[in-house]
C-alpha cells in the first residue's frame, strides 16, 4: 500500500519561505501525477500544484510565480518550494497521488486520490 508522509511545515512571517517535502513509498509513474493540495479553515481542499510526466507543472493562479513543485524519483520525494509567503497561504498542506483533476482521471485508482497526513503552514504578519 502506498504511503505518503509530509514534512517541512511550520510558522513563518509573511514574505518568508518554506520547503515542504513528501516522502512516498515506491510508486510507478501515476497517470495524473502527484500534487500538493491545501485546506484552510472553512474552505474546501484545493489543488495548488501538480507534476506529471510529459506535462509542464500546474500551478493554481494564487501561487503561480511564488511556489515551485519538483520531484526526486531516486529519493521518492516530492517537494514544494514556497516563496514570498502570504497570510492567505496559511493552511494544512497535503501531498497526494492525484487520481482526478480537471484534465485527467486515473481509473486504476477509481478516481480517488491517495493522501498524506498533512503538514500545517502558518504565515503571520
Amino acid at each position: 500500500q502506498v504511503r505518503l508522509v509530509e514534512s517541512g511545515g511550520g510558522s513563518v512571517q509573511a514574505g518568508g519561505s518554506l520547503k515542504l517535502s513528501c516522502v512516498y513509498s515506491s510508486v510507478t509513474d501515476p497517470h495524473c501525477g502527484m500534487g500538493w493540495y491545501r485546506q484552510s479553515p472553512g474552505k474546501d481542499r484545493e489543488l495548488i500544484s501538480n507534476i506529471r510526466t510529459g506535462r509542464p507543472p500546474y500551478y493554481e493562479s494564487s501561487v503561480r510565480g511564488r511556489f515551485s513543485i519538483s520531484r526526486d524519483n531516486a529519493k521518492n520525494t516530492l517537494f514544494l518550494q514556497m516563496n514570498s509567503l502570504k497570510i492567505e497561504d496559511t493552511a494544512v498542506y497535503y501531498c497526494a497521488i492525484v487520481a482526478r483533476m480537471f484534465d485527467c482521471y486515473d481509473g486504476s485508482l477509481d478516481g480517488q486520490n491517495i493522501w498524506g497526513q498533512g503538514t500545517e503552514v502558518t504565515v503571520s504578519s
